[in-house]
């Protein structure tokens, strides 16, 4: 990644030192490092460049043999000063870190997608500090969150290379020991106004904070308050006498992927009328709530066109080598007539969420699956989900969480009462957690407690299966075909569960495989030329776009990865054909539903 962007853009400090680079490396297939105390003294044998795992190409090392214990170490010019403290930040790394400093144990992280930091200032001797990292990523361990990762070498069916060790990025950045540690926006956007949770350092307690709400660099709100806890809530109604009630919405201040409006805001702690701490973060005033069988953004009727994003690329696997390719995936999609994603199996860098908030793009998060059930397994998983969603709540760009996914990890939750209530369980967590977001209990079928009834269901079949494409549309057309005429084996809901007139949503389908070059694969369905795709394409999505009960859709899926070749675009982010094309077919359709709610986007 770009060495010149801060990667927690919600949480961004001006003076900050970016750890992306070179640093030493060496595989442990015999696991002795820790007992040879290898964070003390080792001769590393390799370097890589971070934060590209060791099987990306882009990493240097570029080999996708299984090796379960990796190191890493780098030296750093850094100092200890009094009052200060040194944070050491690491974006994510897979799947569990050992960190030491000059030798010393300074903390542990288990989890593959989310984010950690530690206080690393007690361990600064002298300049030059030495940062050692062991990491695990026993491929067998069929209990880990690994999502579309495969156990084995060579890739093959919908499973890809595994992605062992840092693949986000790591920087350092200093501190007053007064300082802020956190903040949590909640936009009410019935009222107008924002709710602020500020999560304080000890050492605050007793200084002021200094709060400035812009937008568009115009001052909403400029506040100061007394710190007298580590954690305060503080309301600020962004209305003001600037902006009208009656036109709030009109006027044009809420986020939409058609408006994608933000505030900006600037938090000042002071210390006796001096600033020793300043973050900048902004908010969206965005409310997402289901009503009468629809799915309501900022209260009017929404129907979604999403694409289903793996998040891999051919030289970085699940870490983009620039922003610009983040950037590049989102223009894309918006350029075929998409207003969001679901990012697949994968929580997504910071980065990403935050090109999304600023071009106006509807986000899906999705957390990697374990493959078996078992207690470990079950905690594993709810410990990742507490920690996205305390990195990513304030993303207006998320509208809805997938814990699950097509019972991976629950593969007997239609009767098992002990996975529904995992199910069940993961649904009221996320809510609990979380109140500005709509929640999925299992993604495909076999749903418990969920907040949209989402459907896949790849039964089109090639141009030619009429018999299949009748079948397929005829279990879309209506809210009794799309309940009661599954696809495969599988129900619509776990046994004990009902459909409640949640809307519904055809959130896997498509997968039209066309093969560019001489790269091989397979697809749901196969066509060899454009002209072939445009019409399969449009003969597929007429079908979903003639139900009178869906509302809204995911089509599989922005790009190929590796062997699947089922994307819109190649792997290297080529246009397969022409994207207005796309557009035209995705825009030319409106559901009768949406002329009954009166709002087409």
């Amino acid at each position: 990644m770009s060495k010149n962007v801060y990667p927690r853009p919600q949480f961004a400090r001006e003076q900050w030192q970016n750890l992306n680079g070179s640093w030493q490396f060496a595989f442990d297939d015999n696991n002795v490092g820790l007992h040879e105390k290898w964070y003390q003294k080792h001769d590393f044998d390799q370097e890589i460049q971070v934060p590209f795992v060791y099987q990306a190409k882009l990493s240097g090392v570029a080999t996708r043999d299984i090796h379960d214990v990796v190191w890493y170490e780098k030296l750093i010019n850094c100092q200890k000063k009094a009052g200060k403290k040194t944070l050491l930040h690491f974006g994510a790394v897979d799947y569990e870190a050992l960190v030491y400093i000059n030798g010393n144990f300074v903390g542990r992280h288990q989890g593959g997608h989310t984010s950690f930091s530690f206080d690393i200032t007690n361990y600064l001797v002298g300049d030059l500090q030495k940062i050692t990292l062991r990491v695990e990523d026993p491929h067998l361990d069929e209990e880990i969150p690994r999502g579309k990762q495969f156990w084995e070498e060579t890739s093959r069916g919908i499973w890809y290379t595994n992605s062992t060790g840092i693949w986000q990025t790591v920087w350092i950045e200093e501190v007053d020991e007064a300082h802020l540690e956190n903040v949590f926006f909640t936009p009410e956007l019935d009222n107008g106004s924002v709710t602020c949770r500020f999560v304080f350092s000890q050492a605050a307690v007793g200084d002021k904070l200094r709060i400035v709400i812009s937008f568009k660099d115009q001052i909403i709100i400029e506040d100061e308050i007394h710190i007298i806890a580590k954690e305060m809530i503080r309301s600020f109604d962004v209305y003001q006498q600037k902006i009208f009630r009656t036109n709030f919405h009109d006027a044009g201040y809420t986020w939409t992927p058609e408006n994608p409006n933000l505030f900006d805001v600037s938090l000042q702690l002071l210390k006796e009328n001096i600033v020793v701490d300043e973050v900048v973060s902004y908010f969206g005033m965005r409310k997402v709530h289901t009503e009468n069988g629809m799915v309501y953004l900022n209260n009017q009727p929404y129907y979604q066109r999403l694409v289903l994003d793996q998040g891999y690329w051919p030289d970085g696997l699940m870490t983009a080598p620039s922003d610009e390719d983040l950037i590049q995936d989102i223009t894309l999609a918006k350029e075929m007539g998409f207003n969001g994603c679901r990012k697949h199996q994968k929580v997504e860098d910071p980065r990403f969420l935050y090109w999304a908030d600023q071009l106006g793009y509807l986000v899906w998060g999705e957390c990697a699956s374990a493959p078996v059930y078992s207690e470990k397994a079950v905690t594993r998983l709810t410990v990742e989900w507490t920690e996205i969603v305390e990195r990513d709540y304030n993303h207006p760009s998320i509208i809805t969480w997938v814990p699950l996914n097509e019972s991976w990890g629950v593969p007997e939750i239609h009767g098992n009462k002990q996975q529904q209530s995992f199910s069940v369980g993961i649904y009221h967590l996320l809510h609990a957690l979380d109140k500005t977001r709509l929640v999925i209990s299992n993604d495909g079928w076999e749903m418990t407690t969920t907040d949209i009834c989402a459907i896949h269901n790849y039964s089109h079949g090639q141009a030619d299966e009429t018999q299949k494409y009748a079948h397929f549309k005829r279990s879309l057309a209506d809210v009794d075909g799309l309940l009661n005429l599954p696809p495969g084996k599988w129900q619509t809901f776990a046994s004990g569960f009902y459909y409640e007139g949640q809307p519904i949503m055809l959130t896997e389908f498509g997968g039209i495989g066309y093969k560019i070059g001489d790269q091989g694969g397979w697809g749901y369905t196969a066509v060899t030329n454009e002209e072939d795709f445009i019409t399969d394409y449009d003969r597929i999505m007429s079908a979903v776009f003639s139900s009178t009960a869906l509302w809204g859709f995911c089509y599989t899926q922005l790009s190929d990865v590796e062997q699947e070749i089922n994307g819109l675009l190649t792997y290297d982010r080529k246009a397969k054909v022409d994207l207005a094309k796309i557009k035209a077919i995705n825009l030319q359709y409106y559901p009768a539903q949406i002329h009954l709610a009166g709002n087409i986007n």
